[in-house]
């Protein structure tokens, strides 16, 4: 029996990726995870994946730019156990189409840009939270990035403001008991990672590395594992940057 025995998660963009590499690790920890993301086949599939391993999982779709499926989609996550004990803010947009400069990519896609990684994690927090208020342990997880700390990009600029967020709602969720963490990921070879950078991209960044070699999946895991648990029960309001040393600063 772990502490996750009879909690339920929720996470964001939880088809692939971090999201889908999140719920497996929860529900392998007993937790209930409800997987959300825009592609609900993706989630459903992901979420069947968990529960032909013996995990309790479940795949819904939505927007997280959508309010009323939110609210809809935190409050059927909170049947299966009276409430919701982690809320993963993972859904962002991050592709190659959304890492150019502002120049090139125009207000419209500037405008979807910050609409999902910005207002989606202000959305589903407002969504999730009645059903996190005065849950013991309860706690919120976003996902930041390297790029916010380094400057120069508007998706950098989208995940700086997901870091502020994390301390805007550590400040106004503690009262009702809810702690609020981020983690910046750096390079991590994700399969999509791997499929679509570059070589010379790759090595370019890890020469920035301070720990060489590559970041693993589980490192993010591991980190979201930590916060989300009750060994981080005094830390809210922090953004834990996994980048081997990459995003160092003060």
């Amino acid at each position: 029996m772990t502490e996750w025995h009879g909690r339920t998660a929720v996470i964001t963009g939880g088809g692939r990726g971090f999201g889908k590499a999140f719920g497996t690790a929860l529900a392998n920890e007993g937790a209930h995870v409800v997987l959300v993301d825009i592609d609900e086949a993706q989630a459903e599939a992901a979420a069947a994946v968990i529960r032909g391993q013996g995990g309790s999982a479940r795949g819904l779709g939505g927007d997280v730019t959508d309010e009323e499926r939110m609210d809809a989609i935190m409050a059927l996550a909170a049947e299966a156990r009276g409430g919701i004990d982690l809320l993963v803010n993972n859904a962002g947009l991050h592709s190659d189409a959304y890492g150019q400069p502002i120049l090139k990519m125009g207000l419209a896609k500037v405008r979807r840009l910050f609409e999902v990684n910005v207002l989606g994690v202000v959305c589903c927090t407002l969504a999730a939270h009645p059903h996190m208020a005065g849950r013991a342990g309860a706690s919120v997880v976003n996902i930041a990035s390297s790029a916010a700390h380094m400057g120069g990009s508007a998706y950098g600029d989208s995940k700086l403001a997901v870091a502020g967020l994390t301390i805007t709602f550590a400040r106004e969720l503690g009262v009702d008991g809810i702690r609020v963490n981020a983690i910046s990921p750096g390079l991590v070879l994700t399969e999509t990672i791997r499929a679509e950078l570059p070589e010379a991209t790759r090595q370019r960044i890890q020469a920035m590395q301070l720990i060489a070699g590559d970041g693993l999946e589980g490192d993010i895991v591991d980190a979201l594992l930590y916060l989300a648990s009750s060994k981080a029960r005094f830390v809210t309001g922090e953004t834990l940057r996994v980048t081997g040393g990459m995003a160092a600063g003060v």
